[in-house]
């Protein structure tokens, strides 16, 4: 979702450094890049190791409440799916391809990306608090492969960070990764193809593998 469907990286890049800076020692922009894609957990765990601090359960929590509380003063009502996107998922649903939202995100700040890029578009969605194990665990796509009723290998996964691909590829799926680098087993994706495509292309990548 995010950075695939939405451009919200760079907010959560904000709130990211932000967070850093409240527990007392800004992140650096490798340190940033370990947690772009991963979970809050994997975050504040990032942030809490570079400050040299140990947080117990409530520290956690209360630095939760303040990533999603920042997250959705940024994300605001302005929000709007990258190019290519709008088109290219209302073809999809045309022709009956069921397709879910995964993302680490948690349920209280997904629905808001959910929602601005076109919740009907989408048979359902999970996010990284619905699952035992979030990206880059492949526990949410071997579950949207369940809810799909399709054998992992027969679905087709976009996905922009390193967690995501790595999750989608360790599920079994077919994976085109929206980066310059993407771990084993995945294509690399141009996004600009979104623009103007079809479901038919879609189904041209997937059985070509043609992703460059």
């Amino acid at each position: 979702m995010d950075g695939t469907l939405v451009d919200t990286e760079p907010l959560w890049g904000v709130a990211t450094y932000e967070l850093s800076e409240r527990l007392g020692r800004r992140l650096t922009p490798e340190l940033r890049e370990a947690t772009v894609g991963g979970s809050f957990a994997n975050t504040l765990a990032v942030c809490a190791r570079h400050a040299g601090l140990t947080l117990d359960d409530a520290d956690s929590a209360h630095y939760k409440e303040w990533m999603y509380q920042r997250m959705s003063e940024l994300i605001g009502h302005d929000l709007l799916p990258n190019p290519g996107i709008d088109g290219l998922l209302a073809d999809l649903a045309e022709a009956g391809v069921p397709m879910y939202v995964t993302t680490n995100t948690e349920r209280r700040l997904a629905d808001v990306c959910i929602n601005a890029v076109g919740r009907d578009y989408f048979a359902g969605s999970i996010t990284g608090d619905e699952v035992a194990h979030p990206k880059p665990a492949p526990d949410m796509y071997a579950e949207a492969a369940r809810r799909a009723g399709a054998r992992p290998e027969r679905c087709l996964v976009f996905e922009d960070s390193w967690a995501g691909m790595s999750a989608a590829a360790a599920a079994g799926c077919r994976v085109f990764g929206l980066a310059e680098a993407v771990p084993r087993g995945v294509t690399r994706f141009d996004p600009a193809r979104f623009v103007g495509a079809t479901a038919r292309d879609v189904e041209a990548w997937f059985s070509d593998g043609d992703a460059a």
